[in-house]
Formats: C-alpha cells, structure tokens, sequence
C-alpha cells in the first residue's frame, strides 16, 4: 500500500493485563506476538507513523518495540485507566497529523483491509469519526480526525473517550466490514485460545 504520511495510529498496550493474567502485548501468536502483530497490519495498511502507547512491564516491551522500530510513548498515568493513554498518544503525534486510528493493543485480529477501507472512506469524505462495523455491531478501530485533539487533551470525561466522541455522535459515520477481528479482543485466558486457534 502507498503510504499515508498524514494518517497517524495509537496503539495502546500500557494496561495492566489483570484478567489475562499475562502480560498480553507478548503473548504469543501465531509465529509473532500480539503486538508485532497489530503493527504489521498497521504497516501492511500503509500507515507509518505509528505510536504505541507503553505502561506497566514497558521494560520488557520497549526492547520489542525497538526492534521492530516502531516509536513509543510513556504513560506514566497508566493506572489511571485507558483515557490517560489515549491522552499521552495523542500528544505525541506529529502536529502535521489529519486522523488518527486509535487501536488496542490486544487486537491482532483486525484485518489490514479494515484499515484500508477506512482510509478510502476517509479520502472520499475527509473529517469526522469513522467507525467500523461487522453485523451491525461497532468495533475498534476508530478513524478520529485532528480537529477533536483539543478536545482530547483538555476533557477527562467520566466514560472516557466513548463518552467524549459520543458528544460528536452527529459526526459519526459507521462502515461495514466484513472482518469480525474489529469485535476480538483478548482479555481473559480463553479468549486468547480461542482467538488464537481460529
């Protein structure tokens, strides 16, 4: 895919793990990890600029991330839940930057074609809050677009960030994709042996 220098992803993967009882960026998947993963299907989306939103047990995940040479951030808020996560990535992202996808960390399932048509949704009608659907259910990962950063930045809404893009529920527009990795995350033990062995 060309790539799309003005597009940007957060990952996040500074959470504690707590239900998987592991730490869920490394786990194994397939022949890779969880998180190289999601980063080679962002890469295969032709979506470069990439920042993975680090936590708890950075130590052991910033050695793959560099490896992979992919940049990362530090929440230093991470017990504080989810939304300073979105918070410290959205900071970091280049000020040239026009959306962003915002996708978990535990979620190497969604398809690179999801992105993609996302991307051709966006081309076609740029700004707003694109969100994929399969079935009619909405899954992750949401194409935000730059003009909600400040926002981002200034609110700590109670329901954090679906809560903060439920204000802007006029600007939503919802895209079927026939991919059911946008609903697969990996939280608990028997998720990921499931997801792991479909």
């Amino acid at each position: 895919m060309a790539a799309r220098p003005e597009l940007a992803v957060i990952v996040l993967s500074a959470g504690l793990s707590r239900r998987m009882g592991s730490f869920k960026p490394l786990l194994a998947f397939g022949s890779t990890t969880v998180i190289e993963r999601v980063i080679g299907t962002i890469r295969d989306a032709g979506v470069e600029t990439i920042r993975v939103v680090v936590g708890w047990n950075a130590g052991a995940l910033t050695p793959v991330l560099d490896r992979c040479a992919t940049p990362w951030v530090r929440n230093e808020r991470f017990t504080d839940g989810m939304y300073a996560s979105v918070q410290a990535g959205v900071r970091s992202l280049p000020p040239d930057v026009a959306a962003f996808f915002l996708m978990p960390g535990d979620m190497p399932l969604v398809q690179g074609s999801t992105l993609v048509r996302l991307i051709a949704e966006w081309d076609a009608e740029p700004g707003g809050i694109l969100f994929p659907c399969h079935r009619g259910r909405r899954g992750h990962p949401p194409l935000i677009a730059f003009q909600y950063i400040p926002e981002i930045l200034r609110e700590t809404p109670p329901g954090g960030l679906r809560e903060l893009l439920g204000y802007h529920a006029a600007d939503a527009r919802h895209i079927e994709v026939a991919d059911p990795g946008i609903l697969a995350d990996l939280d608990t033990p028997e998720e990921y042996r499931y997801w792991s062995e479909t």
